[in-house]
């Protein structure tokens, strides 16, 4: 069964590297078009924009997995079921979101003043926002439907078409000259929406005439399942992005240009995310699936251990080579650097926790959530208020990477407490202690040698003992893996 997950990994991974790989063509392009500061504007509100997302999506994504598995098990008319599934997910964040675009545009002023002096200026900046929400729920569910059959394919093709219009659209408003006019960042969200909106347009052809409705009666059963989902995803949402609004509002001086500085780097590390959300869009549908207890125990705890040793192939291959993934980001923003391997670390941690939360989603103790996730955030405010205004966003990087690490303790106590999974602790420390070890010998040869060249090389030589390592530790066999991966083309 593992191989089904693998192989479900490997078709988000590869289309999805694509796809980001175009997105992440606007990060090299805006940091050299923008200034700190106004580039500080683009984090601040997609940091926003997530949060929005997990509050009126509400756990429905986690929710339509778990039932739909239901209605197979149940057996009857599973079309009929499924169906009612999705109309009703679909029509209660459908509403939710109108709702919110409605409040958003209603209050729009006051909204403004409160994130700030730049949006105060532009408060029409928050209703093209509000509007880019409003059609990314409402495509929520369909997507999720998509990933619930299976159909990976079609799922990556609409979000390529979305990556493509937004990236097609932002170059074309560069060219045009119309980031220079008054409204400036504000085409940044006028691409956006309109890729959104095409997106939605297009992911309607997918949903089989179905039309939202609400039953109320099977929304009450879903949501007392998604409640503590939403609850704990918002704290979750909210810890991912509160360090940089801790920086907006903790930074005594320059704050919106560190902010700037901040998002920059942080999405240097965007390789590894990209294995983090390749890997969630395959686990959780097949994770939150109906296997026999013994199975869910084995395959979970094999599939952290080799999330454990791909995550720290990418850290090393991104952290012992950050003076050249530096040159993706404009000259201004280099100078924030230094952060990446932390932020690099705190990112590898959420898949450690994203690994120990499928156990209390699919036994369906999702209270269990909140304590995750509420202790994450404790640990975010705690560490941001203390580090941030001493250092900055190298604060906020440290800060983040505290969180992670309280969400990963306190996940596997619980793990431990209430649902023993073998996991082999032992053997993915030594994977972890022994990447530090090459990195720290890294940074220790290039502080001594000073030669980019020669500390590159050095660097290429234990990027590769490493993958030896990994390779001779766990017996595989690489042949195998290359013929079988030639048979299946």
């Amino acid at each position: 069964m593992l191989e089904k997950l693998a192989k479900q990994t490997a078709v988000y991974g590869i289309s999805t590297i694509v796809v980001r790989f175009l997105s992440y063509l606007l990060t090299p392009y805006y940091t050299r078009i923008f200034g700190q500061e106004t580039y500080g504007i683009v984090t601040d509100v997609y940091a926003l924009i997530p949060l929005a997302l997990t509050l009126l999506t509400m756990g429905m994504e986690s929710s339509y997995f778990r039932f739909s598995a239901k209605a197979d098990q149940a057996g009857g008319d599973v079309i009929a079921a499924k169906r009612r599934l999705f109309a009703t997910t679909w029509g209660i964040t459908s509403l939710a979101a109108l709702v919110f675009f409605v409040f958003v545009v209603g209050f729009r002023g006051s909204l403004s003043r409160v994130m700030g002096e730049v949006y105060a200026a532009h408060p029409e900046y928050v209703v093209w926002v509000g509007a880019i929400i409003l059609f990314d729920v409402w495509a929520c569910i369909p997507f999720s439907r998509l990933r619930e059959q299976g159909r990976s394919l079609t799922f990556v093709g609409i979000k390529a078409l979305n990556v493509v219009l937004n990236v097609a659209l932002a170059f074309a408003f560069g060219a045009a000259g119309l980031f220079a006019s008054e409204f400036g960042v504000g085409w940044v969200f006028v691409a956006n929406l309109a890729a959104s909106v095409a997106t939605w347009c297009v992911i309607l052809s997918t949903v089989d005439r179905t039309v939202p409705r609400v039953d109320w009666a099977l929304l009450a059963v879903i949501f007392a399942y998604s409640l503590p989902l939403l609850i704990g995803g918002l704290a979750g949402t909210a810890n991912e992005f509160i360090d940089r609004q801790l920086i907006k509002y903790l930074v005594p001086a320059g704050a919106m240009a560190q902010l700037g500085v901040y998002g920059a780097i942080t999405k240097i590390a965007v390789v590894m995310m990209l294995f983090y959300q390749m890997y969630r869009l395959a686990a959780e549908p097949f994770f939150l699936s109906n296997f026999r207890k013994s199975d869910f125990v084995r395959m979970n705890a094999a599939a952290l251990k080799y999330y454990v040793m791909a995550s720290m192939l990418i850290f090393l291959g991104i952290a012992l080579f950050r003076d050249f993934f530096a040159l993706i980001v404009g000259r201004d923003f280099r100078e924030g650097i230094h952060i990446l391997p932390v932020v690099l670390g705190a990112n590898v941690l959420t898949g450690v926790w994203l690994n120990l939360s499928f156990w209390y989603k699919r036994e369906e103790r999702t209270p269990l959530a909140i304590v995750v996730t509420g202790s994450g955030l404790a640990a975010m405010l705690l560490f941001g208020f203390w580090f941030i205004p001493l250092w900055g966003y190298f604060g906020a990087a440290w800060a983040r990477l505290a969180s992670e690490s309280v969400m990963v303790a306190v996940s596997w106590w619980l793990n431990r407490r209430f649902f023993p999974t073998p996991y082999e602790w032992g053997r993915i420390g030594e994977f972890v202690v022994v990447a530090l070890g090459v990195f720290f010998v890294a940074e220790s040869f290039a502080a001594r040698v000073g030669n980019m060249f020669a500390g590159y090389a050095f660097n290429i030589v234990l990027f590769a003992g490493y993958s030896a390592y990994l390779v001779r530790r766990e017996h595989i066999d690489v042949g195998a893996l290359v013929r079988a991966a030639l048979r299946k083309k």
